[in-house]
């Protein structure tokens, strides 16, 4: 008997008539298997799939049809080149001229020595003062059509000269409008307009693992394009309290400095600036001043010729684990008043050594490093509500915000965790009127250290000043001071010119 059968696929949009005898049933059956399965596995392909994996389902699911699952193809890395033909044209090389006066020579023996007198009558006249000029070079970026460029102001920093190179081989003298060598930010001025200027993006909705790019002049080489991904934001550097840079691993080296970093969607998002090397080149470790943070700076250079920064005059510390528990707060948190200038903002606000501050204007202080940068931000003059923790409570402080001069960072010396009991492993004594007079203070002189203080840090010569924020005067009233505390109490000790707190085990 003889008959025509249809036979569909529809995961394939294929339909083949096959006529057949009854014989053949099971045959073209099987053959309409084979044609599913060969043709799954060209579609798939075309996709960019697999053949065998789609042969495979085809074959499983013909006795009992179900849903084929669609394999994503890889995804391709990142292409560049249209960023580059975009945002490449306002990138520019700095060139730079410093000069510098050498000494006159002089004999190589001091007056009374006995060669002194033959090298000062024998030899040839001294040479006098010289200047000698020194080159450098750096990258930067146009902002405005008009002829404005940032760059970092360690590449123009003491310049006598500096060229801007544009892509098209045009040059010009530039102009240093102003620096703010804080933020490590410079703002330069070409007679042109016209030109070509960048797109600024926000570093805020940059995301850790985002591709980047940067583009600069390498060891002179211009135009130099190299990516990577970010691997940190607001990164605290130990020589710079107040910029949260952008940790990337695109290769930056000597010359890349001022630079613009992009993001995939063409904008700069930050000020390439630093790298930490070993070897003077680059090793995985890059650093960007956060675009924002330089239009703000930019913004005041081109309006003052200056940036000013705001202060309220404290030196801080984190506050590690143990300090935490000194003081009573229950996890570490803010930024711990190691000592207040005379005169200064907070002194005048009320704030004193030992104070925890925990926020500004609102904004929390999870780590010690965030405080210079919220307060640098203010403008001078302005007041802002500072939230402290002091004496096991908290309250609001109205600061009038400082000019920036020179803050000072106080960093805890390596505490290890130590035992005992009251016996802190401290011998005191008082201090002398003079030494008294000298320091414009109470305290108590350390003149040895050992068991859990001395594991803390404590060395001898260090003057204690308070005791879990409460002054000291005396010996005695130290040691009924730290009685009354239990497990664990948090010395202010000065050392030379700094003072900071350590945290001591008890017991």
């Amino acid at each position: 008997m003889v008959h025509t059968s249809r036979i569909r696929f529809p995961e394939n949009n294929l339909e083949i008539n096959v006529t057949t005898s009854t014989r053949t049933n099971v045959a073209v059956l099987t053959l309409a298997v084979i044609v599913s399965s060969v043709t799954s596995a060209i579609l798939t392909m075309s996709q960019g799939g697999s053949p065998i994996a789609s042969t495979r389902a085809a074959v499983e699911t013909s006795a009992a049809p179900a849903a084929i699952s669609t394999i994503a193809a890889p995804r391709a890395l990142p292409d560049f080149t249209a960023l580059v033909d975009q945002q490449g044209p306002a990138v520019v090389n700095i060139s730079t001229v410093q000069s510098s006066r050498t000494g006159a020579s002089q004999p190589p023996f001091q007056p009374g020595d006995p060669f002194y007198e033959f090298f000062r009558r024998f030899q040839q006249q001294p040479q006098q003062p010289q200047e000698r000029q020194s080159t450098g070079v750096g990258s930067g970026f146009i902002v405005s059509p008009d002829g404005y460029v940032l760059t970092n102001a360690h590449v123009v920093a003491n310049a006598t000269e500096v060229t801007v190179k544009l892509t098209d081989k045009r040059e010009f003298k530039a102009r240093v409008v102003g620096l703010d060598k804080r933020t490590d930010v410079a703002l330069l001025k070409v007679d042109a307009s016209g030109l070509p200027a960048v797109r600024i993006g926000d570093p805020a909705r940059l995301r850790v693992g985002e591709w980047v790019a940067a583009i600069g002049s390498p060891f002179g080489l211009e135009n130099t394009v190299t990516a990577g991904i970010v691997s940190a934001k607001a990164r605290s550097l130990p020589s710079d309290t107040y910029v949260p840079f952008i940790q990337t691993d695109a290769a930056i080296n000597p010359g890349n400095s001022g630079g613009p970093l992009f993001n995939l969607n063409g904008e700069v998002i930050g000020i390439n600036s630093q790298i930490y090397s070993q070897s003077g080149g680059y090793m995985g470790l890059s650093f960007s001043i956060p675009i924002d943070v330089a239009m703000k700076v930019k913004d005041q250079l081109q309006k003052f010729g200056k940036a000013s920064h705001g202060r309220i005059g404290v030196a801080i510390q984190p506050v590690t684990k143990d300090l935490a528990e000194s003081f009573g707060l229950t996890k570490p948190q803010g930024a711990l008043v190691a000592n207040v200038e005379a005169d200064s903002p907070a002194a005048k606000a009320g704030i004193k050594s030992g104070d925890v501050l925990l926020s500004v204007n609102g904004i929390d202080v999870a780590e010690s490093s965030q405080l210079p940068r919220i307060v640098g931000e203010m403008q001078p003059g302005t007041r802002a509500t500072f939230k402290v923790w002091s004496n096991g409570t908290t309250r609001e402080v109205a600061v009038t915000i400082g000019e920036f001069q020179q803050d000072r960072v106080a960093s805890a010396d390596k505490q290890a965790p130590d035992s005992g009991k009251l016996g802190l492993g401290l011998a005191l004594r008082q201090l002398t009127p003079d030494e008294r007079r000298q320091l414009g203070t109470e305290g108590v002189v350390v003149e040895s250290a050992s068991g859990p203080a001395a594991e803390a840090g404590i060395q001898t010569g260090d003057v204690i000043l308070a005791i879990n924020g409460e002054r000291v005067a005396s010996v005695e009233q130290l040691r009924k001071l730290a009685g009354k505390s239990k497990g664990k109490v948090a010395l202010l000790v000065q050392r030379e010119d700094s003072r900071l707190y350590v945290p001591i085990k008890i017991g």
